[in-house]
């Protein structure tokens, strides 16, 4: 899919860790990079946009007329939540060169109701984690149409994790939303200190081939649950390509699903996956031994 969007790396090399963590990971000579995110929790002093009221009116947020009914219909009486965001990725977003300039006169086409649709695919109270989110797509957006998920953003990127943070505290969602730097095996994996990641629905967006994309989500994915991944033209054909690939990993046979039919004109692309079983990670080989009793590299 062509989203106009910075594309997702889930395979960067960080440390992962909450917002509101330590993260040491990045040089100061990085001035894209961010050491320590923030905004995990609002201070003191902090107010979110619509707290202020100071969130704009959805018609000012280049939501065009004929978008209008669909965006109600999806968004509902938080539909002033999607405009406040669609302004962030319209201006911070442009700034931090998290989304493409050309892309901000159709935000709400191809981003915003194109996210929100797959909330249809979405069981009542889930858990949602979204991989490679970059600037919340589709996670934030999922978190604004459904108040009733619990979301975490996982992302590697530290100056796109910034934008996370400060996105989710200033559209007042830290209740519902938190955000994980680190790549998406890091988070399947867990540390000493933290338990591995797990969430009914597992969602992406632009990220990789079915096959990689697979490895990478499916371990987050609890057992029952599903990859909900949002895909475009070449849907079908990575189906075919992938689906042996994918049963290896654990996964069902992938289907193919069409969101937002009736109520957007072009419906969202969505590729299903089951977790099925439990596939055990490979262990490395250990190195064989030589005649003489030593391992081959031993001095």
């Amino acid at each position: 899919m062509v989203t106009g969007m910075e594309p997702a790396d889930p395979a960067v090399d960080v440390t992962p860790a909450f917002s509101g963590e330590q993260a040491a990971d990045v040089t100061p000579a990085d001035p894209a990079a961010v050491a320590d995110p923030v905004f995990a929790e609002p201070s003191a002093d902090a107010q979110s946009l619509v707290d202020s009221g100071a969130a704009p009116d959805p018609a000012s947020a280049t939501l065009p007329p004929e978008l209008a009914e669909a965006a109600r219909a999806l968004f509902g009486d938080r539909l002033d939540l999607a405009a406040a965001y669609a302004e962030l990725l319209a201006t911070d977003g442009v700034v931090r060169g998290l989304i493409g300039p050309r892309e901000t006169p159709r935000l709400w086409e191809r981003h915003l109701l194109n996210c929100a649709v797959v909330a249809e695919r979405i069981p009542e109270g889930a858990r949602v984690i979204d991989v490679g989110s970059g600037a919340g797509l589709p996670g934030l957006v999922l978190a604004i149409a459904r108040p009733d998920l619990t979301v975490t953003l996982v992302e590697p990127l530290a100056r796109r994790t910034a934008f996370l943070i400060e996105a989710v505290q200033r559209l007042g969602l830290t209740r519902d939303v938190r955000v994980f730097r680190g790549r998406a095996e890091e988070a399947a994996a867990g540390s000493r200190n933290r338990e591995p990641l797990s969430a009914d629905i597992v969602t992406a967006r632009a990220v990789a081939p079915l096959d990689r994309l697979a490895s990478w989500c499916l371990p987050l994915v609890a057992a029952g649950g599903r990859l909900v991944a949002l895909k475009g033209a070449s849907a079908a054909d990575e189906i075919t390509e992938h689906t042996e690939a994918v049963i290896r990993l654990g996964g069902g046979t992938p289907e193919l699903h069409r969101c937002g039919e009736g109520v957007i004109e072009a419906p969202a692309t969505v590729v299903e996956v089951v977790r099925e079983r439990v596939v055990n990670p490979r262990r490395p080989k250990k190195p064989k031994r030589s005649r003489g009793g030593r391992r081959r590299g031993d001095r």
